[in-house]
């Protein structure tokens, strides 16, 4: 079994694709620290919305992620755009196409 985390935030207007382009920018080193899974949508029906989809190897692969200095300084530049509108979800992930 792996660590799934479904998530969702809301930007501040015209600031989405911005975020995105954040959130896409640290991909080279996820997958060293554990990251099976990382996607990234924007919702076709709200402009502000993004999804973000994860699978780890374990929760702590997760959580130690977020301490990595290149996820903190990822973070920090896309606060400012974001209203703190947040959801998350986590989840055991059971199967599927990885």
């Amino acid at each position: 079994m792996t660590y799934g985390y479904l998530a969702t935030m809301r930007t501040k207007a015209g600031h989405r694709d911005d975020v995105v382009r954040i959130l896409l920018s640290g991909l080279d080193g996820l997958r060293q620290v554990g990251c099976r899974l990382y996607v990234v949508g924007v919702s076709e029906t709200d402009p502000e919305l993004i999804w973000v989809n994860e699978v780890w190897e374990s929760k702590e692969h997760h959580e130690a992620s977020l301490q990595l200095p290149e996820t903190r300084a990822a973070i920090d530049r896309a606060m400012p755009m974001l209203t703190g509108d947040f959801t998350g979800q986590e989840l055991t992930i059971a199967g599927g196409l990885m």
